[in-house]
């Protein structure tokens, strides 16, 4: 027997329930809003189930292994096993975890949680379609939207993921052994992210990477670290190549093929093809025609500094609505989005959104480089410490790196660039700067505890004030 279609009527339908949809869809409920929330996979997203998440626990369980074998100079003498398949139990317990407390947060705020696939059928409405036989769907009008459906990898057309062998990310996290050789194809933030975690459970790793240089949105002093770093971990890499094929082989490995851009070849045989070239916004699900939006060339939807689209009572956000595809900026835009349908003056700043690559070790940036801040019509002050000038550094065994700041003449903070261990928390200080327009001397002049890694950023305020202590001028 199949459920006849019901209609039911809401405030606020928020499609998607990843780290831009959750979130939207509680302070939608905070704004005393009817809300309701679809989902048709998990709750949290990619972010939680799929990648972020169970990506970072892998960095920060491998490296625990790696250091302990790394230690002896430091008079510990250790050769840990490592149990990937333990290591999954225990990952997939946080994401477990996670996915609970994201769906018990909605409960508690008394959002209407539905599962199923939504798709417009109008310019107020929009049809849930439930899974599995007998379980019919359900038409929804509201009066206000917010499409958070999120993005998934990139497929390359000679590199299919149905290929055997060959993995996007989900895949390779969901791995039940470690491969012995892995070829990851992209050198970006998740192509370096899961070489290193790798190299460091014992998989002999090479990156092949389109451009001349891995983490190519980054400074050349700022992948120079990770790439040395990832060297030494086995980690070898072939620039300049683009891939344009993969054939399994009868030994049970994959034959990936790329080509230069003169059309030279070269192959690479692995147990493992991770294809890590990007991600591409979910919005042809949707039925977008039916409430009058039409997507870039892309499949991205533009919005205003409000999140809001073409459309005054529809929003997108997260990576539907494009660069920077990240998880943080997606919340950050769900709580703007909905705010914008209480009636708040609330704005997207685009300037003092971080990013964050957990390599080893990690890199963080904020706002304005040195040549951004130039090319924005600036006279750039730089101040920059190198990490092997921090006691608290030495102490934790590292020495490459840095933390550099940039600011306009008149003192005032318009990004930074760290490159150093748990460097993601560090340019948290740094993008409150930005942030509220603090000045080198409001950051210089505030104390840091010691011995730590903050004490690197009022150290480099001050090499930028030309009065530094601990760094050579």
């Amino acid at each position: 027997m199949v459920v006849g279609d019901v209609t039911t009527g809401t405030d606020v339908l928020v499609v998607g329930a990843g780290p831009g949809g959750y979130v939207a869809a509680i302070r939608a409920a905070q704004h005393d809003f009817d809300v309701t929330l679809v989902e048709r996979d998990a709750y949290g997203g990619t972010c939680l189930n799929y990648g972020c998440i169970p990506s970072k626990a892998y960095v920060s369980a491998t490296d625990i292994a790696h250091r302990a074998r790394e230690a002896e100079h430091m008079g510990i003498h250790a050769d840990p096993a490592v149990d990937l398949e333990g290591m999954a139990e225990w990952k997939d317990g946080v994401v477990t975890r996670l996915t609970r407390g994201v769906e018990g947060l909605c409960k508690q705020a008394g959002v209407n949680l539905v599962e199923g696939r939504a798709e417009f059928a109008g310019e107020t409405t929009a049809r849930i379609v439930h899974d599995g036989a007998g379980e019919g769907a359900e038409t929804v009008e509201f009066e206000h939207a917010v499409i958070a459906t999120g993005s998934r990898p990139v497929e390359l057309p000679g590199v299919p993921f149905d290929t055997e062998g060959v993995v996007s990310s989900k895949g390779l996290l969901a791995a039940e052994s470690v491969p012995e050789s892995l070829v990851v194809v992209g050198g970006g933030y998740i192509g370096m992210e899961l070489s290193t975690v790798f190299a460091k459970l014992g998989a002999d790793v090479t990156v092949v990477e389109a451009l001349d240089s891995v983490l190519p949105a980054y400074e050349d002093d700022v992948t120079a670290v990770v790439r040395d770093r990832a060297a030494d971990l086995g980690v070898e890499f072939a620039t300049g190549l683009a891939a344009t094929d993969a054939e399994p082989r009868p030994d049970d490995t994959v034959r990936l093929t790329a080509e230069t851009g003169t059309g030279e070849s070269r192959t690479f045989d692995a147990e493992r093809v991770l294809v890590a070239v990007g991600r591409e916004p979910v919005t042809d699900t949707l039925n977008l025609d039916a409430v009058g939006l039409k997507p870039t060339d892309e499949g991205f939807l533009d919005t205003d500094e409000q999140c809001r689209t073409a459309l005054d009572h529809v929003f997108a956000v997260g990576d539907v609505a494009g660069e920077p595809m990240l998880a943080h900026e997606a919340s950050a835009a769900g709580k703007v989005a909905a705010g914008a349908i209480a009636g708040d003056p609330t704005a997207m700043d685009q300037q003092a959104i971080p990013e964050v690559v957990f390599t080893d070790p990690e890199i963080a940036t904020v706002g304005l480089t040195e040549a951004e801040a130039t090319e924005s019509g600036f006279d750039p002050v730089v101040g920059e410490v190198p990490l092997r000038s921090s006691g608290r550094a030495l102490t934790l065994d590292e020495r490459e790196g840095f933390v550099r700041v940039v600011a306009a003449e008149a003192g005032f903070l318009l990004g930074a660039q760290v490159v150093a261990p748990e460097a993601s928390e560090l340019i948290a200080e740094l993008g409150l700067a930005v942030e509220m327009g603090a000045t080198l001397e409001d950051v210089a002049g505030t104390v840091h505890a010691h011995p730590t890694l903050s004490e690197s950023i009022g150290e480099a305020t001050e090499a930028a004030l030309s009065r530094a202590i601990h760094a050579a001028q």
